[in-house]
């Protein structure tokens, strides 16, 4: 199954979900990052909720997460847009640990329980719409719902998992989020909260092939959702070597003509994708 998401509301629109499979999105990124396992959980649960987020904006909006825990993993970054494209990385990719007391890989060990998240959009506006709060558990998910009730003040349930194969591929990856909107019936938030409660893993979902939409009709049971679209979901870099080249030309002619002559070319790398740019002396002379 691709990777897609769905948008869809509920109760007359009171109630917004969205769901998404993320299992090949996130293993290009745990190949391209070289992650071990509960890095690759932490990262993969950041790249699934930046993507549902990434779909709340329009037009050429963007998004940028960014998750600073005072764990072994150091930073995880990872950016998003309208248009169902993702990438990320995280400081430390070699960051693994036993299963903890549950049986799940100990993602708040690896990010760690205090920090911050912040969230910068990119809304086409003159200033930037910036949001931040105290990491709570470290397991992203419960972190990110506690970003939307008091950062965007929008009661929200988040839900984000990753399971890893034997040889640290991915198996599966998805997520959802479900918000509360103006006007939405207490009775309904109630039963909401329970059914989420007793909601099974969602990568557990995945792994049984579950796609979005089933995924969104067994948490709201016998409700009639309404999907207002579907949208891919990949890995995709911003990065390419014209940008590099506009960065160096940036520099100036005298730091280029150290690079030529102390280095004899240049060599620069993508956080992101991990793709390497080379660039020749003679390359290097053209640029100046």
């Amino acid at each position: 199954m691709e990777d897609y998401l769905v948008k869809s509301t509920l109760y007359n629109g009171t109630i917004r979900a969205y769901a998404i499979t993320a299992t090949h999105t996130v293993e290009e990124a745990r190949k391209r990052q070289d992650t071990w396992a509960t890095a690759s959980a932490a990262l993969g649960r950041t790249l699934t909720i930046t993507a549902m987020m990434g779909a709340m904006l329009k037009g050429d909006d963007s998004i940028t997460v960014k998750i600073e825990g005072n764990g072994p993993l150091g930073v995880i970054v990872a950016d998003g847009n309208p248009h169902g494209t993702v990438r990320g990385y995280v400081t430390q990719p070699h960051v693994d640990f036993p299963l903890n007391k549950k049986g799940k890989l100990d993602v708040a060990r690896a990010v760690g329980t205090e920090g911050n998240v912040s969230v910068v959009k990119d809304l086409g506006l003159k200033d930037y719409f910036t949001g931040q709060v105290p990491i709570v558990s470290g397991e992203i998910s419960e972190d990110f719902t506690y970003y939307f009730a008091n950062s965007e003040q929008v009661p929200s349930a988040v839900g984000a998992g990753v399971l890893i194969n034997p040889d640290h591929s991915v198996l599966a990856a998805g997520g959802f989020i479900i918000q509360v909107m103006p006007g939405a019936d207490e009775e309904v938030v109630t039963r909401l909260e329970e059914q989420i409660q007793s909601f099974p893993p969602i990568s557990q979902l995945i792994e049984a092939g579950h796609t979005p939409e089933e995924i969104l009709q067994q948490l709201f049971h016998d409700e009639e959702i309404k999907v207002h679209e579907q949208l891919p979901i990949s890995f995709q870099c911003k990065c390419s070597k014209a940008r590099i080249k506009q960065a160096i030309i940036g520099l100036g002619k005298e730091e280029i003509e150290k690079m030529i002559s102390e280095d004899h070319g240049a060599e620069a790398n993508c956080h992101f994708c991990n793709e390497t740019y080379h660039f020749t002396e003679a390359e290097l002379e053209e640029l100046i």
